[in-house]
Order: C-alpha cells, then structure tokens, then sequence
C-alpha cells in the first residue's frame, strides 16, 4: 500500500516539481490562497483536470463505472475501487473546486485566514494560542505537511461549526446487500472555545475548560427509541472525555467507561465512537502520527446535497439488490496527505492503525481505511462534503450558504458489511439540521436534556 502511494506521488506530483517541498507544485499553497483565494495557479491542469489526467477517458460530468475504473484505480483508495470494480458502484465525476471558499464553512474559513500563525503546542501538547488560551479558531495550521498538526486541526473542530446538530438516517447492509438495521438519530456537537460565529467568542468562558459537548440519540426503531449518549471533552487532549447515556429500559442515566471506543453504539452498525470525523479520540491517546505519502485523489468535497428531495435524501444503487450505496459524487482533489497514527492508549483495541487521506487545501479527511491487528484492512470510510447550493437552491447558515458532510459510506472488508448515513433536513421525530444555533446546549448537551430526549 505505501508503495502504491509514493509511485502515484512521484507520478502525479513530483514529475510537476524538481523538489517536491510543502504543498502545491507550480506556487506555493497556502500563501496563494491567502493572497487571491484561488488554487488554479498552484497545479498544473493534470491535477485540476479529470479529463486531462486520464487524456480523455473519463470526463466531468461523466460517471465512473466497472467499464473505465482502471483508468482512474491509482486515484481511489482501495475500498472505493473494490466497490466500483465488483460491487456495481458508480461515481459521477464534478469539476474541481477551486475556490477555497467553498471549502468549507465561511466563518471558519475566515478565521483561519486572520489567526494563521498564532497556534502553537503547549508542554503538555495541546494546542494553544500565542498568548497561552485556548485556540481561538479556524484551522490552526493550514497548509501544514505535519501528520500530528492536521490530526491537531481536525480534532480540535470536527465540522467546523460552533455548533451542529445533525439529523441523520442510517442504514446498515449485509453482505447479501439486504438492509438488515435502519436507525434514525440525531447528532448534536458544541465547541465552548474556537468560537468564530456564536457569542461569546472566542470561548464560552463557563466551559473554557473544554473542547466539545456531543450528544447521539436514537428516535428510531422503537427498540432503540431513547437510547441516548453524551460525551464531554476535557481541552487536555491526553484524557478520555466522559460518557453518559440514557438506558431507556432502566429510565435513568449511566457514566459508561470511555475507553471502549471500539465498539459499534447500535447492533448492525459500521461505525465506532473512536471514527467520528476520522478523529473521534483524543489527539494524544494516539501517536506515531507520520505522513506516509502524497497523492491526487478522487473524493466528495463539492454536490453532495440532494436539493431534488425535499429531506435531502439520496437515491441508491449497486450491491446485490441496488441498495448498498448512495448515489456518489467524486471529483479530482490535486493534493492529499496521507497520514497513519497508531492507538497507543488503547491496549486492547481490535485497530492496529488508522490511515487518513487529507485534502491539503482545507485539512478535512477525505477517506479513512482502519487496519486490524495483524495489518489487514478492516474498515473503510469515503463521504462527501459540501456547500448546500447547487446554482438554483440553497439552504442557508446565517449569511452563507450552509456546509456540511452529506453523506457516509463505512465498510468492513472482512465481513462485506456497509453502513451508509445521510444528514436528512429533518426526522419523523422533529429533530431538524442546523448549524450555530444556540439554543442546542440546552436542548440537547445536558444531564436534564439526556433525560428528556430519552424518554419522549
């Protein structure tokens, strides 16, 4: 596999550059976004162009297929190719972005431009700003090549909003392709420091203490109504955050031990605490963080939102009875970090290692595979991301058009599982998307609000 990753490295990149040092090949990254905002001027059109890269074999707006695949195989990570090769999925292929503003969400954008080059690491290792507080938000370290400061960046903002709340449907598919689970839940994040849109800013100062509030509650099927979680992040990233849950069938609240990070929250599921945004750990209850490589990739950074359908919901294909994935959008992303940390705190976890591809433009994990304890790959993770515009509609966050995750496919490579979720607009149970609201910590991230969301 590191093979494979350094030749399409020299191939796609390092023949563009007689010494491939820091991001971008014709200009220097960063500094060229934060002087015009445009990347056109940082890669050569092989590396912004699908149809220049395969010399016309496959086209933008085109879709890839089991017919063409192998033109394009050294741009997927090996999951997406298996999937596309032998399970009947198909990718349509976008235009490049190429305005990084439309990488992500406005106001955290923003502040990575005006806080570049404040962040630091504490003794202890936490990121810090140059007056010694907490991080003051935006991306602490763009356009970094470090391993350790892209896994800093994406802890310490998982969707790189104040405040999320996510309503989700899941569904779960055996390797025969039938959906065997189906759940819906709600997913609410806060950040209490970093703080770019909600006051006070840049920190709640009541909590400046720590980094985040989540919560996941399941209000579908009746068997797991109520079941609900909370997770409360120290800001000292050597410490496990707390868990708590609701167990409907006790009517009560339990601390679960928060170590056990490796375990699906649902029976049929995919997907662990320990996955969330490829960083649902603390930063230092991993280590060894190293980049291994450097390569274009296909991924879904821009169209994920399904505008057609008044819930957003995607339609599906492929697998045996059409029902293994969404319907996919990918385009040529010019530059991915590929990064592996190792679960040093975690003595008994089923995962050796994790192998993150990081878009260098924007420090957002664009695909995960997890490996297992004899260095076979378990688990692989590809979505999509995206501003909710699509030129006719859009839903809005504040001033900006709102940008978030779509959707997720996670599989088990041992097992053909597939767990596949999609940020809907709203469920049958109320819950409805939304970002940098403030009304959420209330709602949704207390001990009273576990309760009550547990037994309505």
């Amino acid at each position: 596999m590191a093979r494979w990753i350094s030749g399409i490295s020299r191939r796609n990149l390092l023949r563009y550059s007689g010494s491939f040092v820091g991001a971008g090949v014709l200009a220097p990254l960063w500094s060229t976004i934060a002087k015009t905002g445009e990347i056109q001027k940082v890669y050569p059109d092989e590396l912004l162009s699908i149809d220049s890269y395969t010399k016309g074999h496959i086209n933008a707006g085109g879709m890839i297929t089991a017919d063409n695949v192998e033109y394009v195989k050294k741009l997927l990570e090996p999951a997406k190719y298996h999937h596309v090769k032998n399970m009947g999925r198909k990718l349509k292929v976008l235009t490049t972005t190429t305005e990084w503003m439309k990488l992500g969400p406005w106001e955290y954008l923003e502040a990575t431009l005006k806080n570049q080059g404040k962040a630091i690491f504490s003794e202890k290792g936490n990121v810090i700003n140059d007056d010694g507080k907490p991080w003051i938000g935006g991306h602490p370290f763009p356009g970094t090549q470090n391993a350790l400061e892209l896994f800093a960046g994406l802890t310490l903002s998982w969707g790189r909003h104040d405040t999320s709340l996510y309503a989700m449907k899941e569904y779960d598919v055996a390797n025969n392709g039938k959906v065997d689970y189906e759940y819906d839940l709600a997913w609410a994040e806060l950040s209490p420091v970093g703080r770019v849109v909600l006051d006070p800013k840049p920190y709640w100062n009541e909590h400046i203490d720590k980094l985040r509030f989540n919560t996941v509650v399941y209000t579908s099927p009746a068997s797991e109504r109520g079941a609900s979680y909370l997770n409360i992040w120290d800001y000292d990233q050597h410490k496990l955050p707390d868990l708590y849950g609701y167990v409907p069938s006790f009517r009560r609240i339990r601390q679960f031990p928060s170590n056990q990070r490796f375990e699906p929250l649902v029976p049929g599921s995919a997907l662990y605490l320990s996955d969330a945004w490829a960083a649902g750990d603390p930063l230092h209850t991993w280590g060894n963080y190293k980049v291994i490589g450097k390569q274009p990739l296909l991924a879904g950074v821009s169209g994920g939102w399904n505008s057609i359908h008044s819930n957003w919901e995607h339609g599906i294909h492929g697998g045996q009875r059409g029902e293994t994935f969404f319907d996919s959008v990918v385009e040529l992303v010019p530059e991915t970090i590929v990064c592996e940390a190792d679960p040093i705190g975690f003595a008994r976890s089923p995962v050796s290692k994790k192998r993150v591809w990081f878009d260098v433009r924007n420090g957002m994990p664009v695909a995960m595979v997890t490996y297992d304890r004899q260095g076979k790959p378990f688990r692989s993770f590809d979505g999509c991301y995206g501003l909710y515009e699509d030129g006719v509609n859009a839903f809005m966050d504040g001033k900006h058009p709102y940008w978030s995750w779509a959707y997720l496919h996670a599989y088990e490579f041992q097992s053909g599982r597939m767990t596949r979720i999609e940020q809907v607009k709203e469920l049958d149970s109320g819950h409805v998307s939304s970002a940098n609201n403030d009304s959420i910590y209330n709602e949704y991230l207390t001990h009273a609000a576990l309760q009550r969301l547990g037994r309505s």
